[in-house]
């Protein structure tokens, strides 16, 4: 019996410390992993502010925007383009059909169209005048824009002067004194004076009615006729003006900002509506020195040949212009640009899927390209298309912030901007039977910070 006891005290012994194993074991398996395996530590670059992602701080607090919320870190290892930047999957980029292009350093060939009128050119002008008082007896040419040439009879003029010096000049030829060849000399200084050529001096050709023949001095057009037959002219007056067809002016309009590159010598091409198909070269002879100030636009005055009489003053035309080449800058597609008026900026691609807005100053445009000022150097890819989206993404980040204004963390006491508190409701008026309520603690309708929000 006693043996029989023994045994079952150790059997009982040998269960209690079977169960005691067993409850060490489970609790040992229960420890947690970073008891026995130690986790890297995550390394925090700076905390920020869900609200606002463009503020940061350098340590750990509550939002500034949102009482209660609290900051959350910007961990170095998280995928999210790093510190410049925003990272984009291959899914999302075959998504957006998002395109890249490379920046190319090369000169701007700018091509201007601009408007032009066709005009006289003026050089080729010429002006007769009446140099003496006289009357006009007869007039040869009677309709403006007539065509004269050389040598042909404009006009007789019956001018007393004139016919005096002549008879003077006539009377000395055969003075033999050198007083008498003095006086001769004098009277033909007196003619060319009044405008009688050495062929008239030599020999007067009397008109019909015994005036002077004006004769035109160049081929060309009349293209001023300001006399009649029978009026009686003073000296100086202007009595027609001859023009050369054969050569003529354009004035192109050019806004003051393209100007640059534009000078004597550029070609132009120059189209006239009303001859489809037809191009007539040009060249620039020089860009006059005002700038229109209701236009805002300065003159290019272009030289046109025209043999053939096929262009008129006074046409309208379309002018193209190839400006000279310029220095050597990055060229990007006008595509490529994000313009907000206050800045310009490009996405730029990294690389594994990695994006960076950058900002640019731009100079000229032409032909679908763009000029980089600063910004870029060349031979880096930009995002021409989806770069929209993109440039959303980096601004919830807090990216486009850090272009203009360096990050720099602040305190989490003392916020980097002022948050200006909501203006408080007015009140209305309280009713004599009204009974004060809860809500008589809540001035300016602002909710207590407390936790779990109950007032205190």
């Amino acid at each position: 019996m006693k043996r029989l006891l023994i045994i079952v005290g150790v059997l009982v012994a040998l269960l209690m410390a079977a169960i005691a194993g067993y409850l060490i074991a489970r609790r040992s398996t229960s420890t947690p992993a970073a008891v026995t395996t130690a986790q890297p530590q995550r390394k925090v670059l700076y905390w920020y502010d869900p609200m606002n992602p463009g503020q940061r701080f350098d340590r750990p607090g509550e939002s500034t925007a949102m009482p209660g919320m609290q900051l959350k870190p910007k961990y170095a290892d998280e995928a999210g383009g790093g510190d410049d930047g925003v990272r984009i999957s291959p899914r999302i980029e075959q998504n957006l059909g998002m395109r890249t292009a490379l920046v190319k350093v090369a000169t701007l060939n700018l091509k201007l169209h601009v408007p032009g009128v066709l005009a006289w050119d003026q050089r080729r002008s010429v002006v007769v005048s009446a140099r003496t008082d006289g009357v006009l007896s007869q007039l040869f040419v009677r309709a403006p824009f007539d065509r004269v040439r050389a040598g042909q009879p404009l006009a007789e003029l019956l001018a007393p002067a004139w016919g005096s010096a002549a008879a003077e000049y006539s009377a000395l030829a055969g003075a033999q004194s050198a007083d008498g060849r003095a006086l001769r000399a004098a009277a033909l200084q007196r003619l060319h004076v009044l405008g009688m050529s050495t062929e008239q001096i030599r020999r007067p050709a009397a008109g019909a009615g015994g005036g002077i023949v004006l004769r035109a001095p160049v081929d060309g057009v009349i293209s001023v006729l300001d006399v009649r037959a029978g009026q009686q002219v003073a000296a100086g007056t202007t009595l027609m003006r001859i023009d050369d067809p054969a050569r003529l002016w354009l004035d192109a309009a050019i806004p003051q900002a393209e100007v640059a590159g534009i000078g004597a010598g550029t070609p132009a091409q120059i189209e006239i509506s009303a001859l489809p198909g037809r191009i007539f070269p040009g060249r620039v002879e020089a860009l006059l020195p005002e700038v229109d100030a209701r236009t805002r636009t300065q003159t290019a005055r272009i030289a046109v040949d025209n043999p053939d009489g096929t262009l008129a003053p006074g046409m309208f035309a379309a002018v193209r212009l190839t400006a000279a080449a310029g220095k050597l800058h990055p060229m990007v597609p006008d595509e490529a640009l994000i313009s907000t008026g206050l800045q310009n900026r490009v996405i730029v691609d990294l690389g594994d899927g990695r994006m960076a807005p950058r900002a640019v100053r731009i100079g000229r445009s032409a032909d679908g390209y763009t000029e980089v000022l600063a910004g870029l150097k060349g031979g880096e890819r930009v995002v021409t298309s989806g770069q929209f989206l993109i440039d959303s993404e980096a601004n919830l980040g807090g990216v486009l912030k850090r272009l203009t204004t360096p990050p720099a963390p602040s305190s989490a006491a003392t916020p980097a901007v002022p948050v200006v508190p909501a203006p408080s409701m007015p009140s209305m008026p309280a009713h004599p039977s009204a009974k004060p309520s809860a809500h008589d603690a809540m001035p300016g309708m602002a909710m207590p910070a407390s936790a779990g929000g109950k007032s205190s």
